[in-house]
Parts: C-alpha cells; structure tokens; sequence
C-alpha cells in the first residue's frame, strides 16, 4: 500500500532531505510513465531543485530515458531489492509523492490521474510558497486516468 498523507517520508539516497520535495517513482519500460512523462517534465520545470525522479533502472537506462523523453529533474535509481520504492509503498508508475521540508508527506498521485497530478502540483507549490503550476489541461492529449 502506498504510503499515506501525513506519514513520515523516508530518505532516498542521493535526494536532498532539507526542501519541500516531489519524488517522482517510474520504470522506464512503463507504459503509462511514457504517457504521463510530458506532465511529470511540466512539474520538474516549474519546481526546479524541488522535483527527483526515482527510477527502478540502472543508470544507463535513466539517462537514455531523460534524453529520449526530454526530462530535465535529477534522476535516481532505486535497484533491487528496491528499498526507496519499498518504504513507499509503491504499487504503480509513475507515482509521484509530494513531501514537506519537515518530512512529511503531503500528497501523492499514482498512475496518470490528471486530477491528482494537478493536485500534487498545487500542493507542492504551496510548500515551497511560489503559484502552482497546472501540469495538465484536458485538451492536451493526455487522458483523465490511465493505471500504471
């Protein structure tokens, strides 16, 4: 079960611990991190230094990742036994995490869900006191929800 509001956020190495921060779990060979990766870009450009990518690959794999996609957040990988994305709990990708400079977990969007993912972003925005930023509108090609 993904981890809850409210809950404690654990550290993941190579992820600074002392800012408001989104965590941002995928797996390259994800369909849906595919689909949803413009929105996750549009969240890493309007909270730059705030939004990691947490990948289950290699290093090798994240960087052809980025540069195919065109993802500009610093990018992790969390290989097994997977501990980041087991002490979040993750269930689905993309999952994005919203943490406050206290630790504390603040929101979380998994799959695609345009709603949550919009949300997130808002909230995010209001930890770190700048204007949130819509990551996605219904006209922009990308579906309300899709699982990952």
């Amino acid at each position: 079960m993904v981890i809850a509001q409210g809950a404690r956020a654990a550290p993941v190495e190579g992820i600074p611990t002392d800012r408001p921060r989104a965590l941002v779990f995928f797996k390259v060979t994800c369909s849906t991190t595919h689909l949803a990766t413009p929105a996750i870009e549009r969240l890493a450009q309007a909270y730059p230094g705030s939004t990691f990518g947490v990948g289950q690959d290699d290093r090798e794999a994240l960087d052809t990742f980025a540069a195919t996609f065109g993802l500009s957040m610093p990018l992790v990988s969390d290989l097994a036994p997977y501990v980041a994305s087991d002490a979040y709990g993750i269930e689905s990708a993309p999952t994005a995490i919203a943490i406050g400079a206290d630790g504390t977990v603040l929101d979380v969007a998994q799959s695609w869900d345009r709603a949550a993912w919009n949300r997130l972003s808002a909230t995010l925005a209001k930890e770190i006191a700048v204007p949130a930023v819509v990551v996605s509108v219904p006209d922009d090609g990308l579906p309300d929800f899709k699982p990952g």
